[in-house]
């Protein structure tokens, strides 16, 4: 009798949730809480080229009113949504939207942020072999304040493809999330602004609804690095990582996180946004197609609104949308979308549409 017949199989192994394992507005408590150190700060920045200045350099941010530079707004924002994987998308298919992503408060160096989760919606597939799942995430810190908060829809596989198919509820989402309930520091103050530190010399009074800005740049992205960005958010979902599940489907291959797509893309848009200092809120988001190793992101920007900041005269905040596009630059792409058979969907290329919000100095009056 061979060792291995003896062997006993363990049944400790959390294989994850399926669609059929979540129930209305049941609350979820992610495991693994997270410190956030100046490494990780350094790695993002090495794995996205972000540029952004008020996460960038403690003497723009001491200048603004901050104590030290926060965390990038989107490392703070991966580092919260990749503790919800394990019990929310492990099993996905696709993460498919984002909506009412609300940035509450500065994340600084040394804050440990805890994220819980409640299920707002369940639609099971006409397939019924999959479903979307919707939940609301919200990410505290140490202090138990509240620091992020968000909606998510994501698909996720059957396990048991004879359970029953819950109640149908979908959630009804805002478009946007309004100027006077934006989360405006109280401390921040950009009269005494300085383009100098930017090398941008345009502020909040110079865009118009309406302006596209195709921003120059493009960043091609190896497996090693979407992978490494993938680990730092500690994001274990199997389909950016299982080289060899991923080969069995339609994609062939693993597919790159769409929060990384989402980081390179602010990257590139910092040309022509220098002084969009912090995100306060993402308002809606798609990830319209996949993005692989070796693509090259491209991006665009279109100002959709801008409002007067309740209370304040030296920020403005600028309502945008940013296209992500994968090995065709801004320039050539004039639509997002493309007409087949009278049917209008997006076009193969654009792998992102995001509106969010920012935070801009006004010129002094």
């Amino acid at each position: 009798m061979s060792k291995t017949e003896h062997i006993i199989k363990t049944g400790k192994i959390n294989a994850g949730n399926y669609f059929e394992d979540f129930q209305l507005n049941q609350v979820i408590h992610h495991a693994t809480p997270r410190t956030i150190a100046e490494g990780e700060m350094a790695l993002y920045i090495a794995l996205t080229g972000a540029r952004q200045v008020l996460h960038s350099a403690d003497t723009v941010a001491q200048s603004l009113g901050y104590n030290a530079r926060p965390v990038d707004d989107l490392l703070a924002f991966h580092i919260a949504f990749g503790k919800t994987v394990p019990d929310i998308s492990v099993n996905a298919i696709a993460n498919l939207g984002y909506a009412d992503v609300r940035f509450l408060q500065p994340v600084h160096i040394g804050d440990t942020l805890s994220t819980s989760s409640t299920v707002i919606g369940l639609k099971q597939n006409s397939n019924g072999k999959s479903g979307v799942v919707y939940v609301r995430s919200v990410s505290i810190n140490q202090l138990q304040q509240p620091v992020l908060s968000w909606v998510r829809w994501v698909m996720v596989h059957k396990n048991n493809l004879d359970a029953p198919a819950p109640e149908t509820v979908v959630p009804n989402l805002p478009n946007y999330v309004p100027a006077d309930e934006l989360s405006v520091p109280t401390f921040l103050d950009a009269r005494k602004f300085n383009t100098a530190v930017t090398g941008g010399q345009y502020l909040w009074d110079d865009y118009a609804v309406g302006e596209r800005i195709n921003h120059p740049a493009g960043m091609t992205i190896s497996d090693t690095d979407h992978t490494l960005a993938t680990k730092l958010y500690q994001n274990n979902a199997r389909l950016h990582f299982d080289d060899v599940m991923m080969k069995k489907t339609a994609f062939g291959r693993r597919l790159m996180y769409g929060g990384h797509i989402i980081s390179l893309c602010r990257a590139l848009s910092n040309d022509g946004l220098e002084n969009a200092l912090c995100i306060v809120a993402i308002n809606g988001g798609t990830h319209c197609n996949p993005s692989f190793g070796d693509d090259t992101i491209y991006t665009w920007t279109e100002v959709l609104d801008k409002w007067d900041v309740p209370n304040r005269s030296d920020v403005g905040a600028l309502r945008l949308r940013m296209v992500g596009i994968k090995n065709i630059p801004a320039d050539a792409l004039e639509s997002t979308h493309i007409t087949t058979d009278g049917k209008q969907t997006y076009h193969p290329n654009v792998v992102l549409d995001l509106d969010y919000t920012v935070l801009m100095p006004r010129k002094s009056n």
